[in-house]
């Protein structure tokens, strides 16, 4: 009897669960889509293999970024201006030397819109109003007010606008932003932490000259209340202001192209 129940036990198996088996040879989709994943991967290191033909693709000095590029267009501006200028001066001595076919009249007609129109030089006493972004490490520096948060520490383009409306209502005769002399068709943009001015980009700070009574553009920068809110900015985060009496300082006049580009006159 021993010997028969030990060879029993021996010999005899589990029956297979139906359910079990079933489970075992179930399709998983997952097990394809991690085959997926690596085969996008190798897809994806054969292209960059295949790309870089033995370069770095990372640092080749042809892939320029997109700041090279608006930084390259800056200056070739920056040149055109400077020859049609150049052109300018030589066009008017040469008329200036034949007479131009104008009488005395004519020409200070065309004197008197030249300095309203700003493509002449305007000398006078200034006073020029500087712009700054905060430190890069900026805490508030009175309690009450919440830490500071990207857009608190740096310049706008309201800011600027500000700035320069107030210096037009406090009467100012001419204005320049950076280098660069305003006219009737200046508009004063931003793009993200640069001043895009007539074709140039400049980083901060941001010199603005006027060219006017000191006292009354004085005035006007502290009436104005989208400047009183950007200096409780300088109080409260560190935004650089600074307003200097430069005294006599002339401006140059606008040498860029008058021509409307967008916009055409009323018939």
């Amino acid at each position: 009897m021993s010997d028969t129940t030990d060879s029993n036990a021996e010999g005899s198996e589990e029956p297979e669960d139906p359910a079990e088996s079933r489970r075992s040879r179930r399709f998983r989709p997952v097990r394809v889509l991690t085959a997926g994943v690596f085969a996008l991967a190798g897809l994806i290191f054969f292209t960059s293999f295949d790309t870089a033909k033995g370069t770095n693709i990372r640092t080749d000095s042809s892939l320029l970024k997109l700041s090279d590029l608006v930084q390259e267009r800056s200056r070739k501006n920056g040149r055109l201006d400077d020859s049609n200028a150049a052109l300018r001066q030589d066009n008017e001595s040469l008329a200036g030397r034949s007479g131009g076919g104008t009488g005395a009249a004519e020409a200070a007609r065309l004197a008197a819109l030249e300095r309203n129109a700003g493509t002449a030089k305007l000398t006078g006493r200034a006073l020029t109003v500087t712009l700054d972004d905060a430190p890069p490490n900026a805490t508030a520096k009175l309690p009450g007010y919440p830490e500071p948060q990207p857009d608190y520490l740096v310049i706008h383009q309201q800011d600027l606008q500000a700035v320069v409306n107030a210096l037009w209502q406090g009467g100012a005769r001419g204005v320049k932003v950076m280098d660069q002399r305003l006219i009737a068709t200046s508009a004063v943009r931003c793009v993200g932490n640069t001043l895009i001015l007539q074709g140039r980009v400049y980083s901060p700070p941001y010199r603005i000259t006027a060219i006017g009574e000191p006292a009354k553009l004085r005035r006007a920068l502290s009436a104005s209340a989208a400047i009183q809110n950007y200096l409780m900015y300088v109080k409260v985060y560190g935004l650089g202001w600074k307003v200097v009496e430069d005294g006599a300082v002339t401006l140059p006049g606008y040498s860029g192209t008058v021509d409307l580009h967008y916009a055409k006159p009323v018939e």
